[in-house]
């Protein structure tokens, strides 16, 4: 398993250097502190897997990621950072990261991840995991309240207190289309009622 480390700390590329050459299966062929000595440095490099912050000075480590992945499509990358936010992780991978492994974990945490990206894994921290865990199950959620146009429309109305007719006429639809859409707001917004409906349209920024 070839690997290059991109890392800004002069000290910790240094380690991570010397505990990973002496893994047997690894060879480190390049380090660097930047992503544009990078760059330069890996056109004609063969290499199986990137090691990569994502706080790097000049050009960020997702910019990197992106463009090694254009240019080495083959070349499988994980990120090694302190960033453990949504909009990090989710440009990170986004960008062609498989893995995503937070700086602090432990030399054998780090070793098996990169183990398990080479054959094919996507090795990420437990917090990391379990943040893109509850991102998909908020968005799962999210998807319950969905209203189409004309729902979010007529929820806009009831609001502003428009009785049925009023609603009908002032969208060009019969009150018997207005009562089938307003059913099915409540049944999206599991409202008995209007006040119902209205709170959870309100708390869920659809009105």
């Amino acid at each position: 398993m070839k690997i290059i480390i991109i890392e800004d700390d002069p000290l910790l590329r240094e380690n991570l250097k010397l505990l990973l050459s002496g893994e047997k299966g690894i060879a480190i062929v390049g380090a660097w502190g930047s992503a544009e000595e990078a760059l330069s440095a890996i056109k004609d490099l063969s290499f199986d897997i990137m090691l990569v912050d994502l706080g790097l000075p000049g050009m960020l480590g997702v910019e990197l990621i992106k463009k090694v992945k254009e240019e080495k499509p083959e070349v499988e990358i994980l990120a090694h950072t302190i960033f453990e936010d949504r909009e990090n992780v989710f440009s990170a991978i986004k960008a062609g990261a498989s893995g995503y492994i937070l700086k602090g974990s432990s030399p054998r945490e780090l070793i098996e991840a990169l183990h398990s990206l080479h054959q094919g894994g996507a090795p990420m921290s437990p917090k990391i995991a379990r943040k893109l865990i509850r991102e998909f199950q908020d968005e799962e959620m999210s998807e319950e309240y969905l209203l189409s146009h004309r729902e979010k429309e007529i929820a806009k109305c009831i609001e502003d207190g428009l009785a049925y007719k009023e609603i009908a006429e002032k969208l060009s639809i019969s009150p018997h289309t207005v009562h089938t859409h307003i059913k099915k707001i409540y049944e999206k917004l599991h409202a008995k009622n209007r006040q119902e409906a209205l709170s959870t349209a309100r708390k869920k920024g659809i009105i």
